[in-house]
């Protein structure tokens, strides 16, 4: 994508790629949201490694650019959760249920319930 869509890039802040450079964090003119990836960037980088065979970068990077609406507090939780053993299947249904409805991340989701599947094969839930 740098080499043939950059120009088009740009942070979540709308900032194009271009203007986030080592000077403006010296310079203090970056916002947190300037280092933040829009999920449009991380499709098209989807895009990019499905095309060349890379299947499973692919939905990382498609679960990525869902997980992008999510607020980072909750991210933290999230993450918590899908350790072993911190969570029940119940809870893992049910965070499933709430990426789905509240951020529309399907990918993500089904990735949720998957790993539900899997913890409670291996006895590796709360």
């Amino acid at each position: 994508l740098m080499q043939h869509a950059a120009d088009d890039l740009k942070a979540l802040s709308g900032r194009p790629l271009s203007e986030i450079t080592l000077d403006a964090v010296a310079e203090g003119t970056l916002s947190p949201d300037d280092m933040r990836i829009q999920s449009e960037t991380l499709r098209l980088q989807a895009d990019v490694a499905q095309q060349s065979g890379y299947t499973q970068l692919a939905a990382n990077l498609r679960r990525a650019a869902e997980l992008t609406a999510v607020p980072n507090k909750e991210m933290l939780q999230i993450y918590d959760l899908l350790r072993p053993g911190r969570a029940s299947y119940s809870q893992l249904i049910q965070l499933a249920d709430h990426l789905e409805q509240t951020y529309q991340a399907a990918e993500t989701a089904k990735f949720v319930r998957e790993a539900a599947e899997a913890y409670q094969q291996r006895k590796l839930l709360k």
